[in-house]
């Protein structure tokens, strides 16, 4: 039975990295990343937007990502930030907010590419079809994040108004603490499955892209905690690239999270493929 096992997890990893030389990863990934540092700040300022209609502050998210992000890259995000929000007055402008998905949705336009390499699909869709899907794909990553926040900032409060009422005893809320940041771990996984099931030109079922997205949502974690951590305390990107060194570790980051999303779905397709072939 072990053995089994495996095998064939060691032919999964084998067809992935298979894949990942055929399909050339490394360079989609750059492609991606390029699309990434463009949506980037727009996806930021429609969070923001966002945030603005719910009881969580700025200050929240931006403390999500002092915690995901290396320091020299985070006082990048903060600064730019800080400028839009000062030269902004009132809220985001219907105009405006149109303007930011649009621009968000780049990135998530890209993703799309990449997942239809990894299946091995060419792109058959009307542009405003693709455009359609990359914008709603990018809405429910921000509710996600949203309600990731809001389930991380007020977790504890709402579970114990809700076991008082319910006249449950003090050991469900530690029950509660700890599944907050489960259900956070799957939301964030809901979205990567709809990412996986619905954007590739002949999308494949919902069973079929789970493993994918559980693999993509804990690497992002994953990778976002070790780079933080690297660079925080053994690497010298700043002594190297001076004042840029912000920008490149932020750059290298996003490079990391593209290989991630495409592993994903090479992942997928590779279950996919193996499944088909027995």
């Amino acid at each position: 039975m072990f053995s089994n096992t495996n095998n064939t997890l060691f032919l999964i990893i084998k067809r992935i990295y298979s894949r990942f030389k055929d399909n050339n990863i490394p360079a989609f990934a750059s492609q991606l990343t390029y699309s990434f540092v463009l949506s980037f700040f727009p996806f930021l300022i429609f969070l923001l937007t966002l945030i603005s209609y719910t009881p969580v502050n700025s200050e929240k998210l931006l403390a999500f990502f002092s915690a995901t992000l290396p320091q020299v890259s985070y006082d990048i995000v903060l600064n730019t930030i800080n400028q839009t929000i000062a030269s902004r007055k009132g809220t985001l402008l219907p105009i405006g907010m149109i303007t930011t998905i649009w621009m968000s949705s780049n990135g998530m336009n890209a993703v799309i590419s990449g997942l239809n390499k990894a299946f091995n699909q060419k792109e058959s869709r009307p542009f405003w079809k693709v455009r359609g899907i990359s914008i709603i794909a990018t809405l429910f990553l921000a509710v996600a994040i949203l309600f990731s926040l809001v389930l991380l900032v007020f977790g504890e409060i709402i579970g114990k108004n809700i076991f008082q009422i319910l006249g449950f005893s003090h050991l469900f809320i530690g029950v509660w603490n700890v599944a907050r940041y489960v259900i956070t771990f799957l939301s964030m996984t809901f979205v990567f499955s709809l990412l996986y099931r619905f954007t590739p030109n002949n999308p494949p079922s919902l069973k079929e892209v789970i493993p994918g997205a559980i693999f993509t949502t804990f690497g992002w974690i994953m990778v976002s905690l070790l780079f933080s951590l690297y660079v925080n305390n053994f690497s010298n990107y700043s002594n190297m690239y001076g004042g840029i060194g912000g920008i490149i570790i932020l750059l290298i980051w996003l490079y990391w999270i593209s290989v991630i999303i495409l592993l994903g779905g090479e992942l997928n397709a590779s279950l996919i493929s193996m499944s088909k072939k027995k």
